[in-house]
């Protein structure tokens, strides 16, 4: 980290601490059942048989770890979403529930059918995922967007087009910021959601795949939607941004990767949590930084996701 972070972060300090308890925020996307076996090692790619140490099955899915960390954070959080009427479904609820989030807005279909993930976590830390994204109803039109012109900011994940469509179409008109969690995608999902995003932070796999490359050059070719932020996260490599036709850059924090599962919805979750919290661009990387860090020191995608005072105490031994 340079003597320049290590100020700013002083600021992010303050800042964060005294504004926490005052922002409100909207998740709306996917929400998963995540079995988790871990491993010494990731498949050879041939049919074999391996055995797991440690099991596990939590919640998950990216809009939902976003709203967990936002509630972990100390923030006021709904989290707006579909799911089966299924055990699946139930479970998923009322974890979510237990983190003091709003699930109102979390829909069980009875004729539909949850989304389950399978995790592979080997002995590095890093993990392979395998996900059916489940089965519901892709209209919107029960969402309560009279609630929007609550909320400090809204963030979306591109796993229910419409629902995101009306939520960051609300929020524009109020001027709340909208963040988009830019998870792999097709090309059209991101044509729809980006003309209504002020913060669009993708993953790597994410950027190659619609732009052609996760290189800086072609993070600043989507300039056309008109976005506030351009970002693209890099694990290890930090994360880079266009802001007001500049780029931008953010050094990850070093530390001991225990498992990256969840990292990146953390970082999303921490960023909108920031952006509610009205810190500045610069700022609010450098806090989802540190939240996704701190993360990634320990076990478990949900389970490791970090409070305000961890956050806060991570960045303060770490400037």
């Amino acid at each position: 980290m340079t003597a320049r972070e290590a100020t700013e972060d002083r600021g992010v300090i303050a800042d964060i601490a005294s504004r926490a308890g005052r922002v409100r925020i909207i998740c709306l996307g996917l929400s998963a059942l995540d079995q988790v076996w871990r491993v010494d090692r990731f498949f050879s790619g041939q049919s074999e048989k391996i055995r797991s140490p440690d099991y596990a099955t939590l919640g998950g899915g990216m809009a939902a770890n976003a709203a967990v960390t936002g509630a972990r954070l100390g923030g006021s959080v709904a989290f707006w979403g579909r799911a089966g009427d299924d055990a699946a479904g139930r479970e998923m609820r009322s974890a979510l529930a237990a983190e003091r989030i709003d699930v109102a807005n979390f829909r069980l279909f009875p004729d539909g059918r949850s989304s389950v993930s399978g995790i592979i976590v080997d002995s590095a830390g890093e993990r392979q995922i395998v996900n059916f994204r489940g089965t519901f109803p892709e209209a919107a039109d029960w969402l309560p967007l009279d609630e929007v012109v609550q909320a400090s900011a809204v963030l979306a994940d591109p796993r229910w087009v419409e629902g995101a469509i009306a939520l960051f179409g609300k929020a524009r008109a109020l001027r709340i910021p909208t963040v988009l969690d830019g998870d792999v995608a097709g090309a059209e999902v991101f044509e729809r959601l980006l003309p209504l995003t002020d913060h669009a932070v993708f993953s790597e796999p994410a950027l190659a795949s619609f732009a052609g490359s996760a290189d800086d050059a072609s993070l600043n070719k989507l300039a056309r939607f008109n976005c506030r932020v351009m970002a693209v996260t890099r694990g290890s490599e930090g994360v880079s941004w266009y802001e007001d036709g500049h780029l931008r850059r953010r050094a990850a924090y070093p530390v001991a990767v225990v498992d990256t599962t969840g990292a990146g919805d953390v970082f999303h979750g921490a960023y909108v949590f920031a952006i509610g919290a009205r810190l500045d661009v610069q700022d609010a990387m450098a806090f989802a930084a540190a939240a996704a860090a701190l993360k990634c020191t320990r076990s478990g995608g949900r389970a490791g996701i970090p409070s305000i005072n961890d956050c806060l105490a991570f960045m303060r031994t770490h400037q």
